[in-house]
């Protein structure tokens, strides 16, 4: 058997828990938003056409914020084929994935959907086919409150307050040969750096996002992050990063350890925008926005679009059907996130519906949790407060790709108002368990309020629409007070949280 000690202090604290690492993606991509969020003949529609079903599963799932419309998708598209009554909105052909757009859905519609989720959305401009004076007018038509032709126009379209987006991506992925628009680094960075500019001149106190590298296997990774900071440091606020993650040749135990290339990629990416602040002898720290992330296996849909004449309206795409393995990942991803709280402050796990997402759905039928929901929903409801940081010591395990890492990964989180401490854990080892002891640092256990695990078994199962509970979330019966402070034993492979009542913490 393995072994781990933690060493937990609530006065060893790395940064408050960002809510809006916890934010999602509703791309027009496949069946994402057209019989996902969107299905005005389903049974459980609203009269604005979304499924309740799914609005029931977005909250629980615990989603904070949702970037919207893209994504690919986002770079050839025009905003205002989206807005107005639905009947006049133009068909167009959608480049990025070979499909017929109607446009009966967009902006209003996704703005009336954020407010019934009960999330802040994150809006993203189309720097491909288009530019600052499309960003600027966007703008004004989502956040001006009256008086002007745009804003004028979206309050005759039903919306008397103005939408007060705070967060927006400039652009998506321009690195990308696949992209509609894909520019160099430099020619991005300026035209970015451009678009701050014009949309701060009508709101200082915007949050701007600027393209990092679509991937850390990117040619160009690195001196893209560089030459496009050079360009716009001092107009954006934060860098994005994106990355998915697969079993590659059936290499089980480096999947399970994907958090390992998480900590590098934000590492290093955290490192050239410092490097660019130091040369420009700034005071700014530029954040990371993680805006895309998940399990998506690429090698058994491939990202390209469909070709030939047929352009058909949200065709399937890119639907994975996610094991109990996958959900084991996903938890460890997030445990990444949490661990670089101070630098990381936004994150979309991408998508929500349908595309690679946790939530599955069928035409007129049911909609269900995919096994990935279950960490993300049990994370994003209990890490609250601030993100502590975990001194571990252990055993250690030899993976193909990463070389020799920590069997067990943790991270945990401390809300003083409830004198709660809440511990996630990953057991990285396909075949061995791991004991983990859990030091506070001299504080005592109040109560064991909970401690459940995913994986262990089965970790091929998945769910499905008739057997929508497979990979649930179980007890972990081998939780016990010690004088250290709480013992247990963590399942091969699996996914756990633990949460706990603390008393007698040193201030």
């Amino acid at each position: 058997m393995n072994t781990a000690r933690l060493l937990l202090d609530p006065r060893r604290r790395v940064a408050p828990v960002p809510r809006r690492i916890f934010g999602s993606f509703v791309e027009h991509l496949g069946r994402c938003v057209y019989g996902g969020i969107y299905e005005p003949d389903h049974p459980s529609a609203d009269a604005d056409g979304f499924r309740g079903d799914v609005l029931a599963l977005v909250r629980e799932l615990g989603v904070t914020t949702v970037r919207y419309p893209g994504g690919n998708f986002v770079s050839s598209y025009r905003w205002e084929d989206g807005v107005g009554p639905v009947e006049k909105r133009p068909a167009r052909l959608d480049l990025a994935w070979h499909s017929l757009e109607t446009n009966a859905f967009g902006l209003d519609e996704f703005m009336r959907w954020v407010g019934k989720a009960d999330v802040d959305p994150i809006m993203a401009v189309n720097l491909g086919t288009r530019g600052t004076a499309e960003a600027v007018d966007l703008l004004e038509y989502a956040n001006h409150r009256a008086g002007s032709h745009l804003a004028d126009q979206r309050r005759d379209n039903g919306a008397a307050d103005p939408y007060g987006i705070r967060l927006w991506c400039l652009g998506n992925e321009m690195d990308g040969p696949w992209q509609v628009g894909q520019r160099s680094a430099t020619e991005y960075g300026r035209l970015a750096a451009q678009t701050a500019k014009a949309m701060r001149r009508f709101d200082p106190d915007l949050e701007l996002v600027a393209c990092g590298s679509s991937h850390l296997g990117m040619p160009t990774f690195g001196s893209w992050e560089r030459d496009v900071l050079t360009e716009a440091y001092d107009d954006v606020d934060l860098i994005s990063l994106h990355a998915y993650y697969q079993p590659v040749d059936d290499d089980l135990p480096s999947f399970l350890a994907s958090a390992e290339d998480m900590d590098r990629y934000i590492d290093a990416v955290t490192a050239i925008a410092d490097s660019v602040g130091a040369i420009r002898r700034s005071t700014r720290k530029i954040m990371i926005a993680f805006d895309e992330w998940n399990v998506w296996y690429q090698s058994a849909a491939p990202s390209t679009p469909p070709s030939g004449e047929d352009w058909p309206v949200a065709p399937p795409l890119l639907e994975d059907h996610y094991s109990v393995a996958d959900a084991v990942v996903v938890g460890g991803l997030l445990i990444s996130l949490l661990r670089h709280s101070d630098r990381v402050t936004a994150a979309c796990q991408a998508q929500l519906v349908n595309v690679i997402a946790p939530i599955m759905t069928e035409p007129g039928g049911p909609a269900w949790r995919q096994t990935i929901f279950h960490p993300f929903a049990r994370t994003a409801r209990h890490a609250r407060g601030v993100v502590l940081d975990v001194l571990r010591d252990g055993s250690t395990t030899t993976t193909d790709r990463y070389g020799v890492i920590d069997a067990v990964d943790a991270v945990s989180t401390w809300d003083d108002s409830a004198a709660e401490m809440t511990v996630f854990l990953v057991n990285r080892v396909v075949d061995t368990p791991a004991e983990v002891t859990v030091d506070l640092a001299g504080a005592q256990v109040g109560e064991i309020v909970e401690c459940v695990t995913v994986g262990g078994v089965d970790l091929d199962a998945k769910n499905t629409a008739d057997g929508p509970d497979h990979a649930e979330p179980r007890p972990n019966d081998t939780v016990q007070a010690s004088d250290l402070g709480v013992r247990l034993t963590l399942a091969p492979a699996s996914w756990t949280m633990l949460r706990l009542r603390v008393t007698d913490v040193t201030p």
